[in-house]
């Protein structure tokens, strides 16, 4: 720890806060189609994609309308990708000739099950890649099929919200809103520009953005070495700010064609908070009162920072085995002053390494500086917890912001039960089936990730794996022990959170792991994301409730500690058994100087 990581993360939060006020006005004056500075150049391309598909943006939506277009359009979305990873080969843009009988050596084909799994991943926002991007997709892939959800899976995210916003803040109505005006307009007014201007910076950070072939370079020994290249900086953009989180690279933003500087490497991770956390505050103004979204907000901030300060103290007191092993000097010097500087990155350091490593996995983001698998067991735990907290410490857009909302309405919900009240939030009474949908969210998530890592335990063994090819080998998990067990539960997780880094030491690119973790992808997104719509159907019907003297404030301090702890209560304790057997006990097996 230094003093210089300190102040680095300090500037971070301020700056972030900062930022959030005039990000919230902004988007709030989208959604609620007030004008902006944007409206004369875009309000006319706006008309005319209403006019070509055929939407009429004043008609809204009743709230199963609304879930029925959403998933109609997730699932075309869906559809149109697979079809381009398993045509890839004799599609354009493919100078590399992947997934054909001429492509390279060193190239992983784009199968039946793997392409699957991709287009479901970059469908739900999690990019999880059981793949190396650079050797296995056409810029054709990377920018049609993938990058195009970036954008789409980011603004369905964003309607999402919107849609359990306008239940609170709409008083005895019966709909939520337009989904298709919602995501042309967060598309066009929100993220187009910012993206624009976005790509412009990290390309002149030092990012790449050609269409070249790949680069044959000589090594100073005389060998051979294929250095990629291909239209980064578009894709880069898109992938933080729509918290998608799938790099071009296998590297990810450790890669420095991908984030070359500090600077970049900074303004990439605001990029990843500022529309969750703008996001609060245009829930605090669709509901007349600032101060809740504030206090959702302080929630977030709260998590964050607890997260933040562990997982930096863990990475900076390093590793003792390192310390103890009979090595050389600079090694061992760099064992016991310079942290565990392990699979990180040397110009961005402990500081924003750890810094990273919570932020993407407090948002659904999933893009990595550093190795998350080389952590210590207890800067490990962070990432894997803040992701099965239910990816609400900022979240994904809309999907953290919507998944923190349904946690206040069981804090009140339980906040009421303490004083024998009719619990209220912002006006509207929550009753018996209102729990009840906002349960399903909660145990569809821990159903994912506990039943699947249960499944992916038993069936390590390939011979036990019904899905694996018959006489296949497979060494799935690269570490025996605790770590080996955290590996398959980062996988889960981050699939069901829809964040998609992983612990990079599991061979996920199996029929087996494809295919399930697939599926927690699809339950982690849509069997979390119709609860969210079908409670905003709920509570839009209500009347609004004038606050009493026995309403329990939900803007305080009080509210806020309240409810971290039912957060935490009802996150972290469902999954403290399989912490218990991965992260926590590895912590103190590794004090014992033992190693596996």
């Amino acid at each position: 720890m230094t003093l210089v990581g300190w102040i680095q993360i300090t500037l971070y939060c301020l700056v972030l806060l900062l930022l959030t006020k005039p990000m919230g006005v902004y988007m709030t004056r989208v959604m609620e189609g007030e004008k902006t500075l944007l409206e004369p150049m875009l309000k006319p391309l706006e008309l005319l994609i209403y006019k070509l598909s055929g939407v009429k943006p004043e008609e809204e939506m009743h709230w199963s309308t609304y879930a029925y277009a959403l998933l109609a359009f997730s699932l075309v979305g869906a559809l149109f990708t697979y079809a381009i990873l398993r045509l890839q080969g004799v599609l354009p843009l493919n100078p590399m000739g992947f997934s054909t009988a001429a492509a390279p050596s060193y190239a992983t084909a784009m199968t039946p099950d793997l392409a699957f799994n991709t287009a479901i991943s970059f469908t739900t926002n999690t990019n999880w890649q059981s793949y190396s991007g650079e050797n296995t997709l056409s810029y054709l892939s990377q920018m049609l099929g993938l990058a195009y959800h970036n954008w789409v899976s980011a603004a369905v995210g964003m309607a999402a919200c919107l849609a359990l916003i306008r239940g609170l803040s709409r008083r005895s109505a019966q709909t939520i809103g337009n989904f298709w005006k919602d995501l042309i307009r967060s598309l066009l007014y929100i993220f187009f520009p910012i993206v624009l201007a976005y790509s412009l910076f990290l390309i002149s950070q030092g990012v790449v953005q050609n269409f070249s072939p790949y680069t044959v370079a000589s090594t100073i020994e005389g060998e051979k070495q294929i250095i990629p290249q291909g239209p980064v900086g578009s894709q880069e953009a898109i992938k933080m700010l729509g918290i998608n989180g799938g790099g071009f690279f296998n590297a990810n933003s450790a890669h420095p064609f991908e984030n070359p500087t500090p600077f970049s490497n900074f303004v990439e991770m605001l990029s990843i908070f500022i529309l969750p956390a703008g996001l609060t505050y245009v829930f605090g103004k669709m509901v007349k009162d600032t101060r809740q979204g504030w206090a959702l907000l302080s929630t977030m901030y709260v998590l964050f920072i607890i997260g933040v300060i562990i997982c930096y103290c863990s990475e900076s007191f390093g590793n003792p085995n390192i310390s103890a092993q009979n090595v050389e000097t600079s090694t061992k010097i760099l064992g016991d002053l310079g942290g565990n500087m392990e699979g990180k990155e040397v110009r961005f350091g402990l500081a924003h390494s750890a810094l990273f490593a919570t932020v993407t996995s407090a948002a659904s983001c999933g893009a990595v500086n550093c190795m998350h698998d080389s952590l210590t067991p207890l800067g490990g735990l962070v990432p894997l917890l803040n992701i099965q907290l239910g990816e609400i410490v900022f979240g994904g857009v809309g999907s953290g912001l919507y998944g923190m909302l349904i946690f206040a309405i069981l804090t009140v919900f339980i906040a009421g039960l303490m004083v024998g009240r009719t619990p209220e939030y912002v006006g509207k009474k929550i009753e018996q089936k209102d729990v009840k949908t906002a349960m399903l969210f909660v145990l569809a998530g821990s159903f994912s990730i506990l039943v699947f890592t249960a499944l992916g335990s038993v069936c390590e063994l390939p011979a036990k794996c019904p899905l694996n090819s018959p006489g296949a080998t497979y060494n799935n998990v690269n570490n025996a022990g605790p770590h080996g067990f955290s590996e398959i539960l980062y996988c889960f997780s981050s699939c069901t959170g829809n964040n998609g880094s992983a612990f990079a030491g599991l061979t996920c690119n199996t029929p087996f792991y494809n295919l399930t973790s697939g599926l927690a992808m699809l339950i982690g997104r849509f069997l979390m994301m119709i609860p969210a719509l079908a409670l905003a159907g709920s509570l839009v019907q209500k009347k609004y409730v004038p606050p009493s003297r026995g309403t329990f404030p939900t803007h305080t301090w009080l509210f806020v500690g309240l409810l971290i702890s039912v957060i935490l209560i009802v996150g972290a304790l469902t999954f403290f058994p399989a912490l218990t057997l991965g992260p926590i006990v590895e912590h103190f097996i590794m004090h014992t100087l033992k190693v596996f």
